[in-house]
């Protein structure tokens, strides 16, 4: 099962969702949507995938995407590992539905859980190099789900102009306050049902070289 935090993770996970709502209403932020998804005519759920050390801004475009799609809600793919537990506890406050799993633990189980979340409307948030790296590279599981739901995958980058990095396996990254933050969407990537095992790898590096683009270091 899904570790779930105990009383001291709950005061924890309250911690950080006020920290970081605090600290993200200093940031200025640049918002670039090259996806044509938010329109309000756009229907459908969207797959997002963030690079794992850029989740510090991931509420904040969770946030532009909520004003302009206000009918849909998010889940996101979180690790069934304890560090998970405490981190989706913390998204829960801001709104957002955890699916729990990995590609080493609950792998199966969440890729159904995640088709059922998209084919009810909710869109879906990813880190495609998580969680356990290596970083900035795209494993293909994000690939296998937008070829079973049919959902588009739209790749969301963050460069971060001022920031405190971690000595994390992702060198995980915290904007400081009154940070710059250059938010992007870029063009949504459409997976077929019918593509080739050559087809699927051609999509996965396509994802991580657009991912790499538009979340300059």
């Amino acid at each position: 099962m899904p570790h779930r935090p105990k009383w001291h993770g709950q005061i924890a996970a309250f911690a950080l969702w006020s920290a970081g709502t605090a600290l993200a209403k200093s940031w200025r932020l640049n918002f670039h949507d090259q996806s044509g998804l938010l329109k309000p005519t756009a229907t459908g759920p969207i797959i997002f995938a963030i690079w794992h050390n850029r989740l510090a801004t991931a509420m904040s475009f969770w946030s532009i995407v909520r004003r302009s799609r206000p009918e849909s809600g998010l889940g996101a793919l979180i690790s069934a590992s304890r560090d998970g537990g405490l981190l989706a506890r913390t998204f829960q406050h801001f709104g957002v539905t955890p699916i729990r799993g990995s590609s080493s633990r609950r792998g199966a189980q969440a890729l159904i859980e995640l088709v059922s979340a998209l084919r009810d409307g909710y869109h879906i948030a990813i880190t495609p190099d998580g969680p356990r790296g290596p970083k900035y590279s795209v494993q293909p599981g994000i690939i296998s789900l937008a070829q079973l739901s049919g959902a588009p995958i739209v790749p969301a980058g963050a460069h971060v102009h001022s920031k405190k990095q971690l000595r994390s396996w992702d060198a995980f990254q915290i904007p400081l306050p009154f940070a710059r933050c250059d938010l992007t969407f870029a063009e949504p990537i459409y997976v077929p049902r019918r593509a080739t095992p050559e087809e699927l790898e051609a999509f996965r590096i396509r994802l991580e070289s657009e991912l790499r683009r538009i979340s300059p270091d």
